[in-house]
């Protein structure tokens, strides 16, 4: 399965190789053959744009050969937002926005990603109200964080 997720990571970024604004992500195949592709781009991307990429990779899946007599399910996707961020250029499009921010040692931190760097991320964290109010800026380097979710705010 490296082999054909190795294949298809050829595949994609030879699509892509033209469009320096969007990126991939992360490819996952299900045992049914069932492959996900999760791009994204600096400024989000369309719907549009994941069934353009979809159509060149289906071609080039099926020309390859790589599933055995062409049994395979296809889709191409953004991440969504129930998804960690697995990529700096993510975190780079996401600053701004609130994020809850799981550390390796299981400690959660909740806040707004202020800056991110190449070694760290900035979380500003926000504890009480009015008078009580208690802002705490967090440094927190990329190797003691497990996963980062983006929080939907309504």
């Amino acid at each position: 399965m490296d082999t054909q997720v190795s294949t298809i990571e050829k595949m994609v970024l030879d699509i892509l190789a033209d469009d320096p604004v969007h990126f991939l992500v992360e490819i996952r195949i299900k045992p049914t053959n069932n492959v996900k592709v999760f791009l994204d781009g600096d400024n989000g991307i369309t719907i549009e744009k994941c069934i353009s990429i979809n159509r060149a990779l289906y071609k080039k899946l099926e020309e390859a050969a790589i599933f055995p007599g062409d049994d395979f399910s296809l889709e191409v996707s953004s991440p969504g937002l129930d998804e960690p961020l697995k990529m700096f250029r993510q975190y780079k499009k996401n600053a701004g926005r609130l994020v809850e921010v799981l550390l390796k040692d299981g400690i959660k931190v909740d806040g707004k990603l202020l800056e991110v760097h190449d070694t760290e991320i900035v979380i500003e964290e926000t504890k009480g109200k009015n008078k009580k109010k208690e802002v705490i800026l967090h440094r927190l380097p990329f190797d003691t964080i497990k996963s980062t979710k983006i929080q939907i705010v309504f």
